[in-house]
C-alpha cells in the first residue's frame, strides 16, 4: 500500500470518528426548548421525566388502547382520534374525543365525547353531543362504577375470547356478581332527539326513581316511580 493510499484511508477514519462525534453530541446536548411554526403528526405522548406517560394526542389510526401502570392493552373500540388523559402511575383517568363525516347515502353525522374516570376504573361523568341526520342529542350522565380494577374484566375477556358467545356471557355474569355487580347509571341530564330535555335520578340499583321532562311542545311533566318503574306520583295530574 503506497503512502498516499494509507493517508486517504487515515483520513477517512478521522473523517468518520469526528461526524460520529458531533452527530453523538449533538444528541446530548439537544436544546431542551424546541419553537417552530407549525407541526404535523399522528401522535404525541406527553411524559414525565421518569418515563411515565401522562396525555396521548393522536389521529384516528394511531389511537391508543387501554393503559394500566404504564402498560398498554387492546382497546374493544376506540377508533376516534382524541385526547386520552393519564394519572400519575400511567394509568387512563379520562378522555376528549371528536368526530364526524358525511356518510355514503348524505347523512351528515357529528358527535364529541368527554370523560372522567375512576381509579382503575372507567368512565363515571360524561358530557355527550351527537348529531346524525336532522337529529341532535345532548346528555350529561353520573355512573356508579364496582370497586374491583378494570384490568381483572380485561384478563377475563381475554381469556375466555376464544369460547361460545353464551359460555363468555355466564363467565361475565358470574364475574360481576362476585365483584360488586355492574355499572348503575345514577342521573342522566340532556335532550332526547325528539326535542325532549329531561332529567332522570336513579336509585343505587339503577332504577329510575324520579323524572322531569319537558316536550318538545313546551308540555311539562314530573313523576316518581317505585322500585317496579311504576308510577307512583305525577304532575300536573294524569286524567
Amino acid at each position: 500500500m503506497s503512502a498516499s493510499q494509507r493517508f486517504l484511508m487515515i483520513y477517512s477514519g478521522v473523517l468518520t470518528a469526528v461526524f460520529a462525534v458531533t452527530v453523538l453530541s449533538g444528541f446530548v446536548d439537544a436544546p431542551k426548548k424546541l419553537s417552530i411554526e407549525q407541526l404535523d403528526v399522528q401522535r404525541i405522548n406527553i411524559r414525565e421525566p421518569d418515563g411515565t406517560l401522562r396525555l396521548v394526542v393522536s389521529n384516528t389510526d394511531k389511537a391508543p388502547g387501554i393503559y394500566i401502570k404504564n402498560k398498554e392493552y387492546p382497546h374493544p373500540s376506540r377508533q376516534s382520534a382524541g385526547m386520552i388523559f393519564l394519572n400519575d402511575e400511567g394509568t387512563e383517568n379520562g378522555g376528549l374525543i371528536f368526530g364526524g363525516e358525511k356518510s355514503a347515502d348524505g347523512t351528515k353525522q357529528s358527535y364529541g365525547h368527554l370523560s372522567f374516570d375512576a381509579y382503575e376504573q372507567d368512565q363515571t361523568l360524561t358530557l355527550d353531543s351527537s348529531h346524525e341526520g336532522d337529529s341532535h342529542s345532548n346528555r350529561i350522565t353520573l355512573i356508579d362504577r364496582p370497586p374491583f380494577p378494570i384490568l381483572e374484566l380485561i384478563q377475563l375477556q381475554n381469556q375466555i375470547k376464544n369460547l361460545p358467545p353464551e359460555e363468555q356471557a355466564k363467565r361475565i355474569e358470574a364475574f360481576f356478581a362476585s365483584h360488586g355487580g355492574k355499572s348503575k347509571t345514577r342521573m342522566s341530564m340532556g335532550r332526547g332527539q325528539d326535542g325532549t330535555v329531561g332529567l332522570g335520578m336513579m336509585d343505587a340499583q339503577g332504577r329510575p326513581r324520579l323524572l322531569l321532562m319537558v316536550a318538545a311542545d313546551g308540555t311539562p311533566k314530573v313523576q316518581t316511580l317505585d322500585e317496579n318503574g311504576k308510577v307512583t306520583g305525577e304532575l300536573p295530574v294524569a286524567h
